[in-house]
């Protein structure tokens, strides 16, 4: 029997959405587990259509919105390949998430490192960061009551935070190790999940902690308002997971 953390993490594994958002969210798992080699050349639409048992338009609709969202590239005679992004598994790269206990470690390292951001963001902002960041923070409420996902400006709201700290150690561990990970996590996870202008309510007030504290220069609070952010939406992740069997 597998123990918790050898259980492989499979966010598409609900039974929501269509069937090409199941294969996108399937596909973007896959990139983020590494199972693409450096060139990340994706299986034909042909092998890709009898592998998950569907039509090859259904595949298109797939790979049409993965290139959308900037996940894949076409090269003329060459078919579909990943785009090469910093921090992500490669061949030269060991793979990063294959298991719920990896999510574990990639949590408790995210954590480490932007709560150090936030508290140095809330002691060394300049007045020209702060607007960036609150900038960040509306465009993300925007999103989110546009019912979108939010994924980007959720992303640029965090680096604009580590820029803030004025620590290129932050930004560029933010910008390569985590915000890579983070974007193709939330992409494979929301794909299959209803939008709930509740959750969204939420996530917004958490970050709202955060900016608040920044903006009143207290680090300890900041990094504590990041702390609570960060284990919460550990905990919205492994709520999406399902268990073998289960």
């Amino acid at each position: 029997m597998l123990s918790m953390s050898e259980i492989p993490f499979h966010f598409n594994s609900v039974s929501k959405g269509s069937l090409s958002d199941r294969i996108y969210a399937c596909v973007v798992e896959e990139i983020l587990r590494g199972d693409y080699k450096v060139s990340g050349k994706l299986p034909t639409e042909e092998m890709m259509a009898t592998r998950f048992g569907v039509s090859r338009p259904t595949v298109r609709e797939a790979l049409a919105r993965l290139r959308s969202d900037g996940v894949i590239e076409s090269r003329r005679g060459s078919g579909s390949h990943v785009v090469v992004r910093q921090g992500l598994p490669s061949d030269t790269h060991a793979t990063l998430i294959k298991t719920m206990a990896d999510i574990e470690r990639y949590y408790a390292f995210r954590i480490c490192v932007e709560c150090g951001a936030v508290a140095a963001a809330a002691e060394y902002h300049t007045p020209e960061g702060l607007e960036d960041i609150r900038a960040k923070f509306k465009a993300l409420a925007i999103a989110m009551e546009r019912g979108q996902m939010g994924i980007e400006e959720d992303i640029r709201l965090h680096l604009a935070i580590a820029h803030a700290s004025r620590n290129l150690f932050f930004v560029g561990t933010i910008e390569k190790d985590v915000a890579p990970i983070q974007q193709y996590m939330e992409m494979a996870k929301r794909i299959t999940d209803e939008y709930s202008p509740e959750l969204a309510q939420t996530v917004q007030s958490e970050h709202l902690a955060i900016v608040e504290a920044i903006a009143r220069r207290s680090p300890s609070e900041a990094s504590a308002a990041a702390r609570a952010h960060l284990i919460n939406a550990k905990r919205r992740i492994f709520e999406g997971i399902q268990l073998p069997g289960i």
